[in-house]
């Protein structure tokens, strides 16, 4: 079990390792934005006339008349098209959600990727520090 858990953080890491991290930070802002464009877009359209599509769409008889059909036919379109405008709104909001967390997480990326790099700097100089002391001491 142990040997799977550490085969499959090693596969992470790898997978890590092979992401653009700079493509990645770069385009964050673009995608947020595309995300708010789209976010605007789609809530900015008004949703068809409710009033048709209120009335059930009733089974039509055979005898009835093509207009009648007709009439039922569209009324399923405008349920149809309400229920995928509907959709699209809940996508769209989903995708500038998505957007807002892949712009913190890449902010997140980036402040631990300068925090790490001032950890290596300051680690390579204590121990450039402990060796010299360490020369000195044994030359005494």
């Amino acid at each position: 079990m142990l040997r799977e858990e550490v085969a499959m953080a090693i596969g992470w890491i790898t997978l890590l390792k092979t992401v653009p991290w700079a493509d990645v930070i770069a385009t964050a802002p673009v995608v947020a934005d595309g995300a708010k464009k789209l976010w605007k877009t789609v809530g900015r359209k008004t949703q068809p006339d409710t009033a048709a599509t209120d009335e059930s769409a009733e089974t039509v008889p055979a005898e009835a008349g093509a207009s009648t059909k007709l009439q039922a036919r569209l009324l399923a379109l405008e349920n149809t098209s309400q229920d995928l405008h509907a959709q699209m709104l809940a996508s769209s909001e989903l995708i500038n959600a998505l957007a807002e967390q892949n712009t913190v997480l890449v902010k997140r990326v980036e402040a631990n990727r300068v925090r790490l790099l001032w950890l290596s700097v300051s680690t390579l100089v204590t121990t450039a520090a402990v060796v010299l002391c360490l020369i000195l001491l044994l030359r005494a």
